[in-house]
């Protein structure tokens, strides 16, 4: 299906975005392990990054291009024609929805906290009670 650039864009978008902060933290975790487990990529090669504080060392190399490869797929991914449509789809039906206001949210939101109190009350008393049914059941009166 051709569709125009504008179609779809914030869901494109809010993906696009959404996976790059996953891979960064994941990036993190792999610069942290290399840095941890490989003596030799640990090892500075050119000095720090002022701003950031970072060595420049093996580990960073190596995790920025693992970054730098999976952002292009992730983008490349996010801009095939399938999955564009699947999103455009998702926005239209986003921007379809009726949503509730600040108040009609507040106002449930107290009525769910007070179900799940009463609940929890009748659950607790429920509790003492087959407990203490069951305490005179196996050991007698007490």
């Amino acid at each position: 299906m051709a569709y125009k650039k504008d179609q779809g864009r914030m869901a494109r978008m809010a993906v696009f975005w959404f996976m790059a902060a996953l891979l960064f933290y994941g990036c993190l975790s792999l610069y942290r392990e290399l840095v941890g487990r490989v003596d030799s990529l640990a090892n500075n090669l050119a000095g720090r990054i002022p701003v950031l504080g970072l060595e420049v060392n093996g580990a960073l190399l190596v995790t920025g291009a693992v970054f730098g490869g999976v952002l292009l797929l992730t983008y490349r991914y996010t801009e095939r024609p399938r999955t564009a449509d699947l999103l455009i789809e998702t926005e239209s039906e986003l921007k379809k929805v009726t949503w509730p206001t600040v108040d009609e949210a507040f106002k449930s939101s107290i009525v769910v906290v007070l179900t799940v109190a009463f609940l929890m009350a009748f659950l607790a008393f429920s509790d003492a009670l087959l407990g203490r049914v069951a305490r005179v059941i196996l050991m007698g009166r007490s």
